[in-house]
């Protein structure tokens, strides 16, 4: 059995550990399911009545309107998270600092969130 030093063992763990980056195909499917279930939460929330609630024959109708809330926003994060995530490469490039690429990163999620929100909004 050959026999291997630290640096051998190091190096092969760092290849077999490299990030791999997901299939660009797997990305967007990802993205279009993401959108639709935002989509699907905030139609159901524009359906619902806050002002039937004081009815109690209604609040069976609370139960898919909280989860739609807790679905929309989940699937909202993850939307705003893998649109963030796809210009890392771009920020890393272009910052200066550690302090320059989290202060990029905030900014790009905060306009990827802006972006989800615009989507979802009712039609002025």
């Amino acid at each position: 059995m050959p026999e291997h030093t630290a640096g051998e063992f190091e190096a092969a763990l760092r290849r077999a550990l490299a990030p791999v980056d997901p299939p660009a195909e797997l990305e967007a499917r990802l993205e279009l399911t993401l959108g639709s279930l935002v989509e699907l939460a905030a139609d159901e929330l524009e359906s619902w009545e806050l002002s039937a609630m004081k009815d109690p024959r209604n609040w069976g109708r609370a139960v898919p309107a909280a989860a739609a809330v807790v679905i929309g926003s989940g699937a909202a994060v993850g939307l705003v998270v893998l649109r963030t995530r796809r210009r890392r490469h771009r920020r890393l490039a272009a910052a200066r600092t550690p302090l320059d690429l989290i202060e990029r990163t905030l900014r790009d999620a905060a306009r990827e969130a802006l972006h989800v929100f615009d989507d979802i909004a009712p039609n002025r």
